[in-house]
């Protein structure tokens, strides 16, 4: 199930992660007050609760400390609670607005088999998808389309972080040397993140420990898509694709 990991990386980091930096998240922003980081900090870590923003960091992995307690702690005005079921609604509103067109059965179905991944995973060492997990789904596929696509990207994000420092890269250097299907890769990424210059070269070492840290992720995040059989890997992949182009084009 390594090549099904590996496979279904991109279009999951993409649809679990694209509401993010939405028009929905943008609303949320506005009718929140909540600006820069805060938002997103709020939103997607609320499902730990009230929290030290340490706790919201160990879970983040790739931001630096400043970055992570001056926006969790600039939020604390919207209670965690409130701001993880308000960000959920963001995912629901971008999910019925990009897979509009995607076709109510295939979205159904897609759900169906993102739900059996992301409930049948071991959640330890991903505390952010285990949080997503316990929130309730919506009814409609594809609503919990986004949403089941985000659990799964917290799965592999999580794993992710173990990954990489059992391959011997710091968080900084993860980032340089990482690629986000959604953000720009190396230094501009990683200035995005809030990590002060200047930054380490990226070596041939540190290249060679980022792929290690790849081929591990795609290890641990196998055991996941054991509950799937071949043919039904397989569909998931096509319904992700699929998916995939409904909401960014191609």
């Amino acid at each position: 199930m390594r090549e099904i990991a590996a496979a279904v990386a991109e279009p999951i980091g993409r649809l679990g992660g694209a509401f993010m930096i939405s028009r929905e998240a943008k609303t949320f922003s506005a009718e929140t007050g909540l600006s820069g980081w805060t938002p997103y900090f709020r939103g997607r870590f609320g499902v730990l609760g009230e929290v030290d923003a340490d706790v919201v960091r160990s879970a983040a992995g790739f931001f630096p400390a400043t970055t992570v307690r001056r926006a969790w702690e600039a939020g604390a005005g919207l209670a965690a609670a409130d701001a993880a079921d308000r960000y959920a609604a963001v995912a629901h509103g971008f999910g019925r607005r990009k897979l509009a067109g995607f076709g109510g059965a295939a979205a159904d179905r897609l759900a169906d088999l993102l739900h059996r991944v992301a409930h049948s995973a071991d959640v330890v060492g991903a505390p952010v998808s285990a949080g997503w997990r316990a929130m309730p789904l919506p009814e409609d596929g594809p609503a919990r389309v986004i949403q089941l696509a985000h659990v799964v990207r917290e799965l592999r994000g999580g794993l992710h972080v173990v990954a990489v420092l059992a391959s011997g890269l710091t968080p900084l250097e993860a980032v340089l040397s990482g690629h986000s299907p959604l953000l720009p890769d190396g230094d501009p990424n990683a200035e995005y993140f809030g990590w002060p210059r200047p930054y380490p070269e990226v070596t041939d070492e540190i290249r060679r420990r980022h792929d290690e840290a790849e081929r591990l992720t795609n290890e641990l995040m196998a055991p996941a898509f054991a509950s799937l059989g071949k043919a039904e890997a397989d569909e998931l992949v096509h319904l992700l694709g699929e998916a995939e182009k409904t909401v960014f084009g191609g």
